[in-house]
């Protein structure tokens, strides 16, 4: 079979460091072709080469046979080249169904159709198995949404070959079995999908090719059904992860906090339950359960309409973040880059940023104590940086959320809530968090996770509580808990 796009000898270059050092990599129609790596091993570099968004410093491009030495967003998009990165390329002031066709807006003679327009992007939604009011701005949307939009936008058009880069990451598996069933009908029509994902279990039910990279460096492609797990972790880290999950000996102990009767306007209805100290629990829902919606309204974020907090023991007044931050809440975000990581900022920055109260004389900040500060959670924490001046922005995925939770930590919080630790980082960070994670619950914190990833919930909490539209359904020690247990909870039956 004649590939729809080959990438030959594809070198780029930047000041001090290779990004891509001479891929080589063919893709055919009709195929579902995953491309795996650790941040920073040139999967992002290498399709951004194929959408036009990077020129390569050396190499040819091959599209149904003709060749480019580089590609532009244009052409690509002209080509039938369609991409779904990890950072949403939508308007939020626009509603859902102007987003889908922006750029391609339906018209009847000089104006646009907005009925059929809407009525298209129904039928778009309705494909992934989701009721919503396609007239509703994207602002409005959670990131789970934004994430089917962003795909609905970008197969409204006639594509060729499609870029999916972590597509699944925010979306919980009845959102990812609609998602699946988009790419499967895309393969029936001849589409070439490239999906970029660090969920290994995912790729083994999705691809029909795997092709590793690792330090910008092609390492090998394989017909999936003929390869395992740990030959491709294997191949991406260099090294073997003994297990998926570390096991962890803590200590639980007294109850650290208590929700009680909790109500917003917007979602949550009496949501009740409680977590202990050296405990990780598990907070599991599909999207639109209301388990974000729980934990900023714990932390401050969100205003509550009615219901107690309890923490130590003690009933707790939090109107706001810095009132969470108070009681020694820390709220890790879904969003790190939108919502928890200064991007533009230091490591060293971000990790004193809360504390600065603490390491100021009046309004004199001590530099040898915020240096020391950073210094110690670099160290604690494992962040991978040539300095505490590297600007966050700079670093991997799974680093971010470190500085993240450094900041958090040296807060001196003792109650964490996780909301999707692992999202869009690779399989070698991903266990270094779940490491981190048991290092602060055996120091006798108490962890809250909320997570999509059903084999995280399973593989990491203790307890497990279900929710389903704004409403606690059940819960589950780890020893009851099936996938199956968590997913009937979380139909609301």
């Amino acid at each position: 079979m004649q590939a729809v796009l080959e990438l030959k000898n594809i070198t780029k270059e930047y000041p001090g460091v290779k990004a891509l050092d001479n891929i080589s990599v063919q893709f055919y129609p009709g195929e579902v072709h995953a491309l795996m790596g650790e941040n920073g091993a040139g999967k992002s570099t290498l399709i951004k080469t194929v959408s036009g968004a990077i020129q390569p410093n050396a190499g040819k491009i091959y599209f149904e046979d003709r060749e480019y030495d580089h590609m532009t967003p244009a052409l690509s998009q002209k080509l039938g080249i369609g991409v779904i990165y990890q950072d949403f390329n939508l308007v939020p002031e626009l509603s859902i169904a102007e987003n889908i066709f922006l750029g391609h807006k339906l018209k009847k003679g000089l104006t646009i159709d907005r009925k059929l327009m809407n009525q298209k992007a129904k039928e778009i939604m309705d494909g992934f198995g989701i009721e919503i009011d396609v007239t509703q701005p994207v602002k409005s949307l959670t990131v789970a949404y934004q994430q089917m939009v962003e795909i609905a936008k970008t197969i409204s058009g006639e594509v060729k070959v499609l870029i999916m880069d972590e597509p699944s990451a925010p979306l919980t598996t009845r959102e990812i079995e609609a998602m699946f069933g988009i790419v499967n009908r895309l393969k029936e029509k001849g589409v070439s999908v490239i999906y970029i994902s660090h969920r290994m279990e995912k790729i083994f039910r999705i691809s029909d090719r795997v092709t590793i990279m690792r330090d910008g460096q092609y390492i090998g492609t394989k017909m999936t059904k003929e390869t395992s797990r740990p030959e491709l972790i294997n191949m991406m880290v260099g090294r073997t992860l003994e297990e998926q999950f570390p096991s962890a000996k803590r200590q639980i102990g007294e109850i650290a906090l208590e929700v009680k009767h909790l109500y917003t306007h917007a979602l949550l209805k009496d949501v009740s339950f409680y977590v202990r100290k050296g405990e990780i629990l598990g907070l599991a829902g599909l999207v639109g359960a209301g388990r974000t919606e729980t934990a900023r309204a714990i932390f401050g974020a969100d205003p509550i309409a009615k219901g107690e907090i309890w923490i130590n023991g003690k009933k707790a007044h939090i109107t706001s973040p810095k009132d969470g931050i108070g009681e020694g809440i820390a709220l890790i975000p879904e969003d790190r880059k939108k919502h928890g990581a200064l991007l533009e900022m230091s490591i060293r920055e971000n990790i004193s940023f809360i504390s600065i109260k603490e390491l100021s004389k009046g309004t004199i900040v001590s530099k040898k104590k915020d240096q020391e500060l950073s210094r110690q959670f670099i160290e604690r924490l494992r962040i991978k940086t040539p300095s505490m001046e590297q600007l966050t922005k700079n670093l991997s995925g799974g680093n971010q959320q470190k500085v993240v939770l450094a900041k958090s930590l040296a807060s001196k919080s003792n109650i964490i809530i996780f909301d999707e630790p692992t999202r869009g980082i690779d399989v070698g960070a991903k266990q270094e968090i779940y490491v981190l994670m048991n290092e602060l619950a055996a120091e006798g914190m108490a962890i809250i996770m909320i997570s999509s990833e059903m084999p995280e919930l399973l593989g990491m909490s203790d307890r497990i509580v279900v929710m389903h539209e704004g409403e606690v359904t059940g819960e589950l020690s780890k020893e009851e808990a099936t996938q199956a247990k968590i997913l009937d909870l979380a139909s609301g039956k």
